[in-house]
């Protein structure tokens, strides 16, 4: 038995264990495998097309009869600000010019924030969890969720976010570490949000709200999901964890990378994309440490090309590789193995049996 079940009760779930949602790298066979094993396995919708993520529901459903989770992002719209664009879009041309890239692009808004047509979407196929990263949506589509059975998840860097998403609709709260790969789910302007780590920011989101706390960031293991629970936790999110799974849709050079993760080979930088985002160190991030990036996603649109070299080990030092601090833990195996072995092993530390 677990020792807090109230998430478990919640949702209808067997395992404390979510896949997190990692847009872009999650697939219909990810996330019913983990399901199938008893835990909760999610889809990345942020930047995927309607009729696309319809899909990947229909091939889910066909796999599992377990709750899943869609995941969306709800940013704010960009600024566009010319001289900030002139600026940075002078600072890559000396890439550009390197590989023959031509003009440095204009930036373009490439990734659509929550609206009314994945309001509706969402309505459509009705999933047991909808879960938010930047905080959440507007109060009438959060009213509407929740007419529609929907539960809430949304990722809290902070305190105070926490307290901000259990008052405005949330079911539960993600404490999302400074350690967690991807990009930070922080929504406030406090000057610390995004730097707190999982060891001190889940125990004191547990003592402010009075809803399901979910830990992630830097548990990869028995050992990290065991420790959520001694910190009050009622649940972990694992994300670089699940990367290694044949299920993901990870590139060979990601794979390779993660192989060779160390303690120290991931950094937090708002170069790739203009916000704050934990990747693999590459020459990138290091030639861009000292630069002023566009707003998010502004960013990410001028890096495209770069980030499609023909050379894998050109795309090396460009592509954001997205991974937390625990990846020297990862194992690479099967979703379903690994959520056994996560209960497995956490259970033998928890001294209870399921």
């Amino acid at each position: 038995m677990w020792p807090r079940t109230d998430f478990l009760e919640l949702i209808g779930a067997t395992h404390p264990i979510i896949q997190a949602p990692m847009s872009g790298f999650t697939t219909p066979a990810l996330a019913a495998a983990v399901c199938n094993a008893g835990a909760v396995g999610s889809i990345g919708c942020a930047g995927v097309p309607s009729a696309t993520v319809r899909e990947q529901v229909i091939a889910l459903r066909q796999a599992t009869n377990r709750p899943y989770i869609l995941n969306f992002f709800v940013h704010s719209h960009p600024h566009f600000d010319p001289e900030a664009t002139a600026r940075m879009r002078a600072r890559l041309a000396t890439y550009f010019d390197e590989f023959g890239l031509g003009a440095v692009p204009e930036p373009k808004g490439l990734l659509p924030s929550f609206d009314e047509e994945q309001l509706d979407l969402v309505l459509e196929l009705r999933p047991r969890i909808v879960s938010f990263h930047f905080g959440l949506p507007e109060p009438s589509a959060v009213r509407r969720l929740k007419q529609g059975d929907c539960l809430i998840l949304s990722s809290a860097t902070t305190v105070a976010e926490a307290r901000w998403l259990a008052a405005n609709g949330a079911d539960a709260i993600i404490a999302q570490g400074f350690e967690a790969g991807g990009h930070r789910g922080s929504f406030n302007d406090s000057p610390g949000a995004g730097m707190v780590g999982t060891m001190a920011l889940v125990p004191q989101i547990v003592d402010a709200v009075r809803i399901p706390v979910i830990a992630a960031g830097g548990i990869a293991d028995g050992r990290g999901l065991a420790a959520a629970f001694a910190l009050g936790a009622s649940a972990a999110q694992l994300g670089t964890a699940f990367l290694a799974c044949p299920e993901t849709n990870v590139t060979p050079l990601h794979r390779a990378r993660l192989r060779g993760a160390t303690d120290d080979g991931t950094e937090l930088t708002p170069a790739f994309t203009g916000r704050p985002a934990r990747a693999m160190r590459n020459r990138f991030a290091a030639e861009m440490a000292d630069s002023d990036p566009l707003e998010f996603p502004l960013q990410a649109s001028l890096l495209r090309p770069l980030w499609e070299l023909p050379s894998e080990a050109s795309r090396a030092d460009f592509v954001p590789l997205w991974a937390g601090q625990a990846a020297p833990l990862i194992r690479e195996m099967p979703a379903g193995e690994l959520v056994e072995k996560l209960v497995r092993d956490a259970q033998s530390i928890l001294g209870g049996s399921i």
